[in-house]
């Protein structure tokens, strides 16, 4: 496989088809036919590769490996640490699980093993250094795939050890975690380290700085645990880069920090499409795009979508014709270099047995959704020369998980819905919907590099992010914060000096109190005068009630007894200006405020002219060129803006084709080459 095309395969198992050599031939020539160039192998093989302890089975593996790579077809070679086999777990207990209630599981299930147990670890070594000294010099072997949606936590005894030995290194002393962690609360102070245990429902669970340290320490138990992976497989010889594969909006792990061991980051795709309007799916899933593709600011790689239907979700709604190619392009828009699915041939029994592949139970190549991967291989080899470039923003979003963390587990002032996520998809949606390229970031990134900073609900402020903040704005940045931002320092303790904070001076405002309103309750902003008269927004949820200090109102609530009050301001700081938006409002409001702000900014977006609203633009950069993405998330033709027409009519099309009335076709998109604009 040429390193210079984009990859197009997906997850394959062999194994499964031993027994039907002739289903294992035909798969690969059906491979070549729907220009699949890569399969990954491996996931999930360890008792075909290790049926008895210490007998090794590769001959399989190899042969099919080889017959792939004869055939033109590359592979990822995944560990597969992912899923033990029975005899493992029959043999040494302490690799199973413990969950937070203190039982140990029964063998079953994939991620059920502990992280932490030297016998696990050790079994992995050795399983890893076998492939590795198979396959490492292998011409096939594009890279290697550690483990598969690592995830979930161990309570074991052994976890309770290293937990402890953890804490050791992060404080001076117990005296100073329980003044960190506020145990003078129900008189729940630790004299030793010894004392601490994670938390659990039946136990220990009302400490938030326990609960938050536990959820950054199952994050670094499972990163070391990658580390150890990837090393077993340098010590036997392996060369190639290294990736794991991450999910959509997971919540179990800080990916920043699990993104440090891995070369290239990768995740697996599911969205709901046809759920609701097409063009929110895509945001949705462009922005858990952006998402994967700002940890290591460089291309990703797609590693699972589906072809058609899942088995798992609520409903498995089939994708529609050109879904498939259409979010497929999204992910290459969004700076993947790959497009690869699960699964290449649809498993016969077992719980995912309806869940969608290239080739399905039918084993036939005239089906729609092999002819409709066919096409997408079409148009991957129309945009190769697209691989290896970048994504590069002026706009980003710190979203941010131990924030998250901190503030789900908070405990008011909504116990049930704080909209974290939805807040976040609305401001950049907002963003996206003005055409420009948006980075998701974390408070541990640099802010240098934007001049448009969106943070929705900084509840917990860590990593220097007031300093970060002040410059930014300071030095000509446009800030957009939210309500419930700046509360609590990186232990989950409240500020004791105001909020929020240290940005207050920023901000130009003070927070006093904050409204939770119930389910169906709802308040408006409106404008206090005549420059915005008209304009009324619904506010749901959160309604933050804030005195002004020096920041000017431009929205107040209309409704309650805090009718009157700011309910959106701006102020302005240094060369920039930072915008508090104190409620949870609609949409609506956020496309109007980001508009005003693009305007009075003097951002440039990547196309001119208005941007229709099932359109979504993105842009790649080579060092000489932009990669422009037009995408209808329509099924009917949408008419481009004539000032959009006009800027790209003298440009090279790689990909689709305008109507001579400016019109893009349903579910379509529409590339466009050009040469790269100088930076101002």
């Amino acid at each position: 496989m040429k390193n210079l095309e984009l990859w197009h395969g997906g997850d394959y198992n062999p194994e499964q088809w031993l027994d039907q050599p002739e289903i294992l031939l035909k798969d690969v020539e059906y491979m070549k036919k729907a220009g699949i160039n890569e399969a990954t192998v491996g996931i999930f093989s360890w008792s075909f590769l290790e049926p008895e302890e210490g007998r090794f089975e590769f001959d399989w593996l190899m042969e099919r490996v080889n017959k792939l790579y004869e055939n033109g077809i590359s592979v990822i070679m995944a560990t597969p640490s992912a899923a033990r086999p029975k005899w493992l777990a029959d043999r040494y207990e302490e690799v199973l699980r413990v969950n937070e209630d203190r039982r140990r599981n029964l063998f079953g299930g994939r991620h059920n093993h502990c992280y932490t147990s030297p016998v696990y670890r050790e079994k992995v070594r050795r399983i890893n250094g076998e492939l590795a000294r198979r396959f490492g010099n292998h011409p096939a072997v594009l890279m290697w795939h550690i483990s598969n949606e690592y995830g979930g936590e161990c309570h074991c005894p052994l976890c309770q050890k290293a937990f402890q030995n953890w804490l050791r290194k992060r404080y001076n002393s117990i005296e100073d975690l329980n003044r960190k962690w506020c145990t003078a609360f129900w008189s729940h102070i630790y004299s030793s380290f010894d004392q601490i245990e994670s938390p659990s429902s039946i136990g220990e669970h009302k400490v938030h700085g326990l609960n938050l340290e536990w959820k950054r320490f199952v994050t670094e138990q499972t990163a070391d645990f990658a580390k150890w992976e990837i090393a077993s497989l340098k010590e036997a010889g392996a060369t190639q880069p290294v990736t794991t594969n991450m999910m959509y909006d997971y919540k179990g792990l800080n990916y920043k920090r699990l993104a440090e061991e891995v070369d290239v980051v990768s995740w697996d795709t599911y969205p709901l499409w046809h759920k609701e309007r097409e063009i929110l799916t895509a945001r949705d899933n462009g922005m858990q795009h952006d998402h994967m593709r700002s940890l290591k600011k460089q291309p990703f790689l797609l590693m699972e979508c589906c072809p058609s239907s899942t088995n798992w979700q609520g409903v498995s709604k089939l994708k529609q014709p050109g879904m498939l190619r259409l979010s497929s392009l999204q992910a290459i828009a969004h700076g993947s270099d790959s497009v690869m699915y699960f699964q290449i041939r649809q498993s016969r029994g077992s719980s995912e047995k309806f869940h969608g592949a290239v080739i399905d139970h039918s084993g036939r190549d005239d089906t729609r959704v092999f002819k409709e991967v066919c096409g997408v291989s079409d148009s991957l080899q129309q945009l190769k020369e697209v691989r290896g470039t970048t994504v590069q923003s002026r706009a980003a979003i710190i979203y941010d998980i131990e924030n998250r963390w901190a503030m789900e587990d908070a405990e008011g002032p909504r116990n049930k819905g704080l909209y974290y996520h939805d807040t976040a998809v609305k401001m950049y949606h907002a963003i996206r919907k003005k055409g420009f390229n948006v980075d998701m970031i974390s408070m541990e990134d640099s802010l240098e590099d934007y001049q448009l900073v969106a943070a929705p609900m900084l509840y917990l402020f860590r990593c220097g992010i007031e300093e970060k903040v002040q410059t930014f704005v300071e030095q000509g940045g446009q800030l957009l914060m939210t309500y419930w931002s700046g509360i609590a320092d990186e232990w989950d303790r409240c500020f004791l000096q105001g909020v929020p904070n240290d940005l207050t001076e920023v901000l130009g405002i003070r927070s006093t109190e904050i409204d939770g309103l119930y389910d169906g309750e709802c308040n408006h902003m409106v404008s206090p005068g005549a420059v915005n008269e008209g304009k009324r927004y619904e506010c749901k949820n959160l309604c933050d009630l804030v005195e002004l200090q020096g920041a000017e109102v431009v929205y107040v609530y209309e409704d309650d007894f805090y009718q009157g009050y700011p309910a959106l301001t701006r102020n302005r700081y240094g060369k920039g200006t930072a915008y508090y938006i104190c409620a949870d409002v609609e949409q609506k409001c956020y496309d109007d405020l980001v508009e005003q702000v693009v305007k009075e900014g003097g951002l440039t977006p990547l196309i001119e002219g208005k941007i229709p609203q099932d359109i979504e633009v993105t842009s790649r950069q080579s060092d000489g060129y932009e990669y422009l993405f037009i995408q209808n998330f329509s099924k009917d033709p949408v008419t481009l803006a004539p000032e959009t027409v006009r800027e790209i009519a003298s440009e090279t099309i790689l990909l689709g084709a305008l109507t001579e009335n400016g019109e893009i076709g349903g579910y379509e998109t529409l590339t466009v080459k050009r040469k790269k604009k100088e930076e101002k």
